[in-house]
This record gives structure tokens, C-alpha cells and sequence, in this order.
């Protein structure tokens, strides 16, 4: 009896190879496991509200991503790219230093756009590659490849060394439990305090290198612009 537990990794192999519907393998596989482990319709009920309730920030992450794969099918990267273009004199590398300065900010409120999938593919990635469009140059793959990097790079950058600033916020607990554990005790306002000069300098550099590099980046595959 104790194998019949496991009839629903079994739906789920036979439901993918026969290259079916997989939310509708995982669900049937699901109601499976509860009816024959003794769990029930209303077991199985309870248990997905308590993780749904204990995960709701992934729910909000998939909410953000519905939202943008909607936005996007509606033309969201041509109007971040048409925007952009109207700046004839806009590089890809002020466009990404921009970001870098308004990521810094609401990450130290703690707000997120979604990050690299939720707001950097489909707004930052096609302005930065609408500065290029908008001089007339043909799009160069490995320029294209260099400025996604960059600009994951800046979102990372940026919420990496920002959000700690926020009083209250995971990041800023993690090093504080760091600290106490290490026989260090501070107060959040302390460590937020400290932390600013940190951030700033972090951002700054980020924004100067990626600049610099973009700048060599399009000498390299278009010339001196003229």
C-alpha cells in the first residue's frame, strides 16, 4: 500500500512523455497523491492555501510576469525603444547608468520592478538598444549581447548594495543576525546609516564603468560615430 503514495510521480512520467498538458499532469498527479496518502479533497485544499499563503511573494512575482508578457505582446519594448529614440544624443551606457540611479532609490525603499525578467528585459534592454536605432546603425549581435549583460549587471549592482538600506528589509536583518552572531549588536538605523556612503560609492562606480565601457564598446563595432 505504501507504493500507491507514489502513483503520482508515475502520472506525472507517463503525463510527460506522452507530451501532455503539464499543468494538467501536475494537478491530476496532485489529487492522486492526496486521495491515496490518506490526505483528502480538503487535506489537499488546506495544505495549498498554507503554502500559497507562505509563498506569496513568489505569487506576486508571477503576477508581475503575467502582467509584462502582456504589456510586451501589446508593443511595451517598441514604445521603451521609440521612446528613447526621440534623444538623439542618448547612449546606451546613460540609459543604463539612469536606471542604475532610479534602481538604487526604490530599492532602498524596498520596492521591486521585477527585477532582470520583470523590468530590465522589456524596458531597460530595448532603450538601450533604441540609442543605437535612433543613430542609424544596424544592430550588432555581440553590442546587443554586451548591453544585456550590462544592464543585469546594473540591476544587480544596484539592488544588491541598496536595499539593505531599508530598515526592516531581509537584507538589512541578514547582516544584522551576521553581526550579533559575530558578537557585534547594532541597530538597523546604525547599520542603514553606514551603508549609504557604501551604496553611493557602489552606484557611482557602476555608472562609470558601464559608461566607460559602452563607450569603447561602440568605438569597437561602429567606429567613432561619424
Amino acid at each position: 500500500m505504501e507504493y500507491l503514495k507514489l502513483l503520482g510521480i508515475l502520472i506525472v512520467i507517463i503525463g510527460f512523455a506522452l507530451k501532455k498538458d503539464s499543468i494538467l499532469i501536475i494537478l491530476l498527479a496532485a489529487i492522486v497523491t492526496a486521495l491515496v496518502g490518506g490526505l483528502g479533497i480538503e487535506g489537499l485544499l488546506n495544505t495549498l492555501g498554507e503554502s500559497f499563503v507562505a509563498n506569496r511573494a513568489m505569487a506576486i512575482f508571477i503576477i508581475i510576469m503575467l502582467i509584462t508578457g502582456t504589456l510586451e505582446r501589446n508593443g511595451l519594448k517598441e514604445s521603451a525603444a521609440a521612446l528613447i529614440s526621440k534623444f538623439k544624443n542618448a547612449s546606451a551606457g546613460a540609459v543604463i547608468g539612469a536606471y542604475g540611479i532610479m534602481r538604487g532609490i526604490f530599492a532602498a525603499f524596498n520596492i521591486s520592478f521585477g527585477g532582470v525578467a520583470g523590468f530590465v528585459r522589456p524596458i531597460i534592454i530595448p532603450m538601450a538598444i533604441g540609442t543605437i536605432e535612433s543613430k542609424g546603425k544596424e544592430l550588432n549581435e555581440d553590442y546587443v549581447d554586451e548591453l544585456k549583460g550590462m544592464s543585469s549587471g546594473m540591476e544587480n549592482i544596484a539592488w544588491f548594495f541598496c536595499q539593505v538600506l531599508f530598515v526592516g528589509g531581509g537584507g538589512a536583518l541578514l547582516v544584522q543576525a551576521t553581526l550579533e552572531d559575530l558578537g557585534y549588536k547594532t541597530s538597523l538605523i546604525d547599520l542603514a546609516k553606514v551603508e549609504i556612503p557604501v551604496a553611493i560609492f557602489a552606484i557611482v562606480v557602476a555608472i562609470i564603468y558601464y559608461f566607460l565601457k559602452d563607450k569603447r564598446l561602440f568605438k569597437k563595432y561602429y567606429g567613432n560615430g561619424k
